[in-house]
């Protein structure tokens, strides 16, 4: 397989297409990330689901208020205006609609927008954590994820084999060899690595790509 990007780098691609004013909920752990990568003069108002809406970065090493944290757990700052509220409220800003976007990673992503990211099947431990609300309750879901698995097996499948966060939610996903958009059941590719033939991607994908147009070069910066 050709070189791939790193999860810095997939992370920045999704950040570029958050747009100016958006409410946005990242999910634990590798979707974190993306908040590193705002673009310069854009305002984005972050959400966590344990009841912040406004946190900033993460404080420097030693400057950490354990009492200001993220859904993940992570010590974060708060920006101007931030609010803080219970849990139940929190839930209700993701159930009522009031988030633009929510990105979260996957194991499996069908091409009919299908997303299984909480479960590794039988034996694994689950994580359900708030992501069958956010993918129901955001306007726009898009996932960050590699584009296969430790194993080498494919992420972007026909029909997930393990058991399902949420039915046709996804409408884009960032992997570490191409932007994917998944429309009228498809995987549409938009971008690929520059060095990657569509035939040497395929292989790698279990499912088909749709190509419409042109494929846009994935190319992204050193962070």
């Amino acid at each position: 397989m050709s070189a791939k990007l790193s999860n810095a780098q997939i992370a920045w691609r999704a950040a570029q297409d958050i747009p100016d004013g958006a409410y946005v909920n990242l999910g634990i752990g590798f979707p974190e990330m993306v908040a590193k990568f705002k673009p310069e003069g854009r305002e984005v108002v972050y959400h966590t689901e344990n009841g912040i809406l406004g946190f900033g970065e993460a404080p420097p090493p030693g400057e950490e208020d354990w009492d200001l944290i993220n859904a993940g757990k992570k010590p974060v700052t708060l920006k101007p205006g931030a609010a803080f509220f219970h849990h139940a409220d929190s839930f209700a800003m993701v159930r009522g609609g009031h988030l633009d976007v929510a990105i979260l990673g996957a194991y499996e992503v069908a091409e009919n927008g299908d997303l299984a990211n909480w479960s590794t099947g039988p034996g694994s431990v689950p994580a359900v954590g708030g992501a069958m609300d956010l993918v129901h309750g955001a306007r726009r879901v898009a996932v960050i994820t590699d584009h296969v698995t430790k194993n080498g097996k494919p992420k972007l499948v026909t029909k997930c084999s393990l058991p399902l966060t949420g039915v046709g939610c996804v409408t884009r996903v960032y992997t570490s060899l191409a932007v994917v958009d998944i429309v009228d059941a498809c995987f549409v590719l938009r971008e690929k690595l520059p060095g990657m033939s569509l035939d040497e991607l395929q292989g790698l994908t279990g499912a088909v790509l749709v190509v419409e147009g042109g494929i846009g070069d994935l190319i992204v910066p050193e962070v």
